[in-house]
């Protein structure tokens, strides 16, 4: 299924430098991964497209961009610094591919009745857990499996766990039950990956609702379908306080900030250059007291 995506991607830049953008376009037009990629890949909604933003033992923080025209995935600043995720004895960058779900939206506007906490304003994350490491901008085809709930400096961030469709395990993985089964250790080490990657940079360990346990696929789709409203009011303009976030997309004609012609100063030309060296720093392992 994979192999014959109709998404390909266009790079900008050297990857571990500023300049750097990754453009998803479809047969060669540019589209934004966040409005113009269908959240479902199916009709029976049982399959949803998932946009990488990080490929599994990488640790460029890479998202996909609310300020620029088309959503292109860019590396996290802070201060003017690219921001890279440390290693955390035993895991090496992101444990995961690392992404988000198109056409979905945490509502910062909005207080989550279970985690009392409001909504982290980005699209819904997703962590695949197949085996095959993917690439930045791979649109892939996922199944859902549950839900994490990360307290993120008070901010509900949802993690909802996948396997991609075409995974060996993907047929015998259909709840969050199964995971254990045949991925012995994997939710706990997702949990303690979650809770401790912030704390090399000074930061204090992440919580967790639901004493950091995993809710089922029912609940994650409960989830999803929130996220999915919350981003139709948004696209529509329907008096949602949109947060400044960039709304052009390609392909919805019936929205306000729809594009049917999407020039060179929307989205500029590809020029890829080789990735630039990552500063050796980023290689050195955290160990990490009351990590298990």
């Amino acid at each position: 299924m994979s192999s014959s995506s109709p998404y390909t991607t266009r790079q900008i830049g050297a990857a571990n430098t500023l300049d750097y953008k990754v453009y998803i376009e479809k047969d060669g037009k540019p589209v934004s991964p966040f409005h113009d990629i269908p959240l479902y890949a199916n009709e029976e909604k049982t399959i949803l497209n998932m946009v990488v933003e990080v490929p599994r033992w990488t640790n460029a923080k890479m998202e996909i961009s609310k300020d620029l025209k088309f959503n292109p995935i860019v590396q996290d600043t802070k201060k003017g610094k690219l921001r890279f995720v440390r290693n955390c004895f035993p895991h090496h960058g992101y444990i995961h591919n690392y992404g988000a779900f198109p056409q979905t939206w945490e509502d910062p506007n909005v207080v989550h009745p279970e985690t009392k906490a409001r909504g982290d304003n980005d699209p819904l994350d997703v962590c695949e857990i197949g085996e095959k490491v993917a690439s930045v901008g791979e649109v892939k085809q996922v199944k859902v499996l549950g839900v994490m709930a990360l307290l993120d400096e008070g901010e509900t961030d949802w993690k909802v766990i996948v396997i991609d469709v075409n995974d060996p395990l993907a047929s015998k993985l259909n709840d969050i039950e199964d995971v254990e089964s045949h991925l012995p250790g994997l939710l706990r080490a997702t949990n303690e990956w979650f809770r401790i990657y912030k704390i090399p940079d000074g930061k204090p360990e992440n919580q967790f609702a639901f004493s950091g346990e995993c809710k089922n696929k029912k609940y994650a789709q409960d989830v999803i379908n929130e996220c999915a409203e919350a981003w139709s009011a948004l696209i529509n303009g329907q008096s949602v306080d949109s947060k400044g976030i960039e709304l052009s997309n390609s392909s919805l004609a019936k929205t306000p900030t729809y594009i049917a012609e999407v020039s060179e100063s929307d989205v500029p030309p590809a020029s890829p250059l080789p990735a630039a060296p990552i500063d050796k720093s980023i290689d050195k392992w955290f160990f990490i007291s009351g990590a298990h």
